[in-house]
């Protein structure tokens, strides 16, 4: 098939629309299930290349939370401990097979962002992954294939409607690519960078080392990265991203976003988080939400009287803010990718008040030597790449 008609475009307004293939020959996708619309196709597509190369690059499964062409969350499949299975809600799952453990990483970094998300896979989506995206909230689903059992489970969500798209594993697009803008074609070369452990030989820090670990979260912040609208700035830690600041003007911005989103992670892992008394049958988006707040500025907006009794049993403690800063002061190790350079110190100021010890960066602003001063001070570990990742 050459083409596909599309319901419409960015907006209900926006008609015709279609995706085709300009040199005449099969698109890489099939249609499984479902109706796909523009932004899921723009969704599905950047996903894609960011899970392939996710792969590539650490050889493990990988998955993608897309919400309006940037990642939600991003994540290879490494196994979850304890407190990590609570609070993605997979505890009632048993074990989970590598892609599913990377999806469940992937939707629950930012579970408010990724609500209503469209997934990418790199590998086969099987049964345990299928379950896993049948429960949540999601509009579809693109990977190089689907157990038979996974896609009937796929099947059923959304009344029969949810989009299930395959995508051949072996498309290789064009090298020049194309885009339109106010009836004005825009040409480029893809980047078709290949980003690996060899892009974070220059340290240029005091502390030179950088375990192999940290590589790959590294890897993991600028494939991701890669693929997020600019200005962006990705927080990751374990082998997922836990924060990402995406399409900022200000670079110090995109690091406070990601920041603040990557302290949310971590303050749901904080015991006064974990032991929440919901109340039965709560609905998952209700819970997140309920969740969001209480860790934020606006708590009383769930703990004032006639509000918290409808999320909880009971009325939970304020999380005061000191106790909030004394259980991030335990956050550490956590990698820093920015698609391009760090213009002033104040960056790595924020970065160091989420434990973040490893930096990839291009380098090459004219602060440079103020930057990597501030990173002295706190013993982080900093690469210069040399290379920028704007994406548009």
């Amino acid at each position: 098939m050459n083409e596909m008609e599309l319901k419409y475009g960015c907006n209900p307004n926006q008609k015709p629309s279609r995706v085709y293939m300009e040199d005449g020959s099969d698109l890489p996708i099939t249609v499984l299930n479902g109706k796909p619309g523009y932004i899921n196709l723009l969704d599905a597509l950047n996903g894609w290349q960011l899970v392939k190369e996710l792969k590539e690059a650490t050889g493990l499964p990988a998955a993608t939370s897309f919400k309006h062409v940037s990642p939600a969350g991003a994540a290879v499949g490494l196994p979850m401990d304890e407190v990590l299975r609570k609070i993605y809600w997979v505890d009632d799952l048993g074990d989970l097979s590598p892609l599913a453990s990377a999806y469940a990483r992937a939707r629950g970094a930012d579970r408010m962002s990724s609500f209503g998300d469209f997934i990418s896979l790199s590998d086969v989506c099987d049964v345990d992954t299928a379950k896993l995206i049948k429960r949540e909230v999601s509009d579809g689903v693109i990977a190089p294939g689907y157990e038979p059992e996974a896609l009937e489970i796929l099947k059923q969500k959304k009344n029969g409607k949810y989009n299930v798209i395959q995508i051949d594993p072996s498309y290789v697009p064009a090298p020049i690519e194309h885009k339109q803008v106010f009836g004005v074609t825009f040409e480029q070369g893809r980047n078709n960078l290949k980003i690996d452990k060899d892009l974070l030989s220059n340290v240029v820090t005091e502390n030179k080392e950088i375990p192999d670990s940290a590589k790959i979260d590294l890897m993991i912040s600028l494939i991701t990265l890669k693929y997020t609208q600019s200005n962006s700035v990705c927080y990751v830690k374990g082998g997922q991203a836990i924060g990402i600041g995406a399409g900022q003007q200000s670079r110090v911005h995109c690091t406070r976003l990601a920041g603040q989103k990557a302290d949310n992670w971590f303050l749901r892992q904080a015991p006064q988080v974990l032991n929440l008394p919901f109340i039965d049958k709560i609905k998952r988006a209700d819970r997140d939400n309920a969740i969001d707040v209480y860790i934020g500025d606006e708590y009383m907006d769930v703990l004032a009287d006639g509000e918290w009794q409808k999320v909880f049993t009971e009325k939970p403690p304020v999380f005061t803010k000191e106790e909030k800063r004394a259980w991030l002061d335990k956050m550490q190790d956590v990698a820093l990718g920015s698609d391009a350079f760090f213009p002033f110190g104040d960056n790595i100021e924020r970065a160091h008040k989420s434990g973040v010890k490893y930096i990839a960066q291009p380098g090459g602003s004219v602060r440079d030597d103020n930057v990597i001063d501030v990173c002295n001070k706190y013993r982080m570990a900093m690469a210069f790449t040399g290379i920028r990742l704007f994406h548009h």
